[in-house]
């Protein structure tokens, strides 16, 4: 999974163009102002001009001017937004509607907050807006009644828009919360993946922020982009992702979507910590491993700490003061679980606050070639890979140290041609994280460990 950053953000249409599209705009049929104002969701349709977002190539002036066309991609990564809604068509996810018995899943609300732009109300949704069109361009960007018209505007600005309601994604943060809705989950209707989802055929979700906008990205990061929008570090946003995705999973247990009549919400907990062989041969030789990150009884289901085993190790290279208080509430979190959920949420609470004070550093500061070997070596060190013992952890690590290589390269750092050189050593890692069913910690910290060593002798 070698990346490079590439390809553009969409923040004005081209100066030529702007007056001929404003014509377009007001004097079609239906008059696009009266349905802009009206309105909060346009719809797909109304960025697709080729004055706009719909060119063929991306030879725009400013912006690529073809990101219609990368987001209806039918074969790369870019392009699975445009396929969400298709793929509740699909036999898998009728065979889930069926189990679940809620009808078709093309009009079930529990699909759409996350496999269509979710609107709040049929009514801010205008004449041009399909919820066939899947993820649009409003899922991410916000509803564009609001900025449209400044957005193609002669003289438009990317503060402008932003003051209008356009979600500054250029904000790691705001861009964490956006993706986390259907990424993680939130408590918008439609948004949360529980376990009794996941037990119909739902896939586990699994997301790193910086990892996913480069798999998404149809925007250059150019001089223009830096002076209009500024530029955050790959391993800024990596970081600032851990933090919000562990905040969000705090802050989603917290409410009543942490339990589940009698029980708690499994989807909270680390799958791989009970769906493991179960036999009652008096031979079989159980095949969970201590973790010492988890101050839990035995056999007690896990919490998915897969963020806090990421930023632990951030923290270790980049912050240590601020790394012991985080190790501390992590164990306390972890040890609150085994008393009661009472407990557990206080506990919860404290984390939670660290986690945003983890985010706030990672903001407030960059992070340097010499940290980011740091934290690669921490992730694969002794002290933090020995808390891999169960498949989401380390499939966050392998990510991460993906990530951190390629900003290492990106940012001109570490020769490219030495870092292809060696994806082999990458390729392990990844391999023993390919089928959850065959997931073997010894065997994952052994690919793991040649990898960051492989990386370490690029320094």
């Amino acid at each position: 999974m070698g990346r490079s950053r590439a390809t553009g953000s969409g923040i004005a249409a081209a100066f030529a163009g702007a007056l001929l599209l404003l014509v377009l705009f007001l004097a079609g049929v239906g008059s696009r102002a009266a349905e802009v104002s009206a309105h909060g969701f346009v719809g797909v349709a109304s960025c697709a001009g080729t004055t706009c977002h719909g060119r063929s190539e991306g030879d725009g002036k400013i912006v690529r001017q073809d990101e219609l066309m990368r987001w209806q991609d039918p074969a790369s990564p870019a392009g699975i937004h445009s396929r969400a809604f298709r793929a509740l068509a699909e036999p898998r996810a009728r065979a889930i509607a069926a189990r679940l018995g809620i009808g078709e899943a093309t009009g079930a609300p529990m699909c759409l907050g996350c496999h269509a732009t979710p609107t709040a109300a049929a009514a801010a949704a205008g004449p041009r807006f399909l919820r066939s069109d899947g993820v649009g361009c409003e899922a991410c960007h916000g509803a564009a009644s609001d900025w449209l018209a400044s957005h193609y505007s002669v003289g438009a600005s990317h503060a402008a828009n932003v003051a209008r309601g356009m979600v500054p994604l250029d904000d790691p943060r705001a861009r964490a919360a956006k993706c986390l809705d259907c990424h993680y989950g939130s408590a918008a209707p439609g948004q949360f993946v529980d376990h009794r989802l996941m037990a119909a055929g739902h896939p586990r979700l699994s997301f790193e922020l910086d990892l996913f906008t480069t798999l998404q990205q149809h925007h250059v990061e150019d001089a223009d982009y830096v002076q209009r929008k500024g530029k955050r570090s790959t391993v800024q946003v990596w970081a600032i992702g851990q933090a919000l995705a562990l905040e969000r999973s705090l802050a989603l247990y917290a409410t009543p979507k942490g339990t589940n009549g009698v029980f708690p919400e499994f989807y909270f907990f680390d799958c791989h910590t009970c769906h493991r062989a179960i036999s009652d041969d008096r031979r079989f030789q159980p095949s969970a491993a201590a973790n010492p990150g988890r101050p839990i009884p035995s056999g007690m289901p896990a919490y998915n700490d897969e963020n806090m085993i990421m930023l632990a190790a951030a923290l270790r290279a980049t912050q240590p003061a601020l790394a012991a208080r985080f190790e501390h509430d992590s164990r306390a979190f972890h040890a609150g679980l085994a008393e009661d959920r009472g407990s557990a949420l206080a506990a919860a609470a404290r984390l939670r606050t660290t986690a945003v004070a983890v985010a706030d550093q990672f903001e407030r500061g960059g992070v340097t070639r010499a940290q980011t070997f740091a934290i690669i070596d921490a992730i694969a060190s002794g002290a933090v890979a020995a808390r891999f013992t169960d498949y989401e952890g380390s499939v966050q690590a392998v990510m991460a140290v993906d990530t951190l290589l390629s900003a290492l390269v990106n940012a001109g750092q570490v020769d490219a041609a030495a870092a292809k050189a060696i994806r082999g050593d990458i390729e392990t890692a990844y391999r023993a994280v390919r089928e959850p069913n065959a997931y073997d910690p010894r065997e994952f910290r052994s690919g793991l460990g040649r990898a960051a060593a492989a990386i370490r002798r690029l320094a």
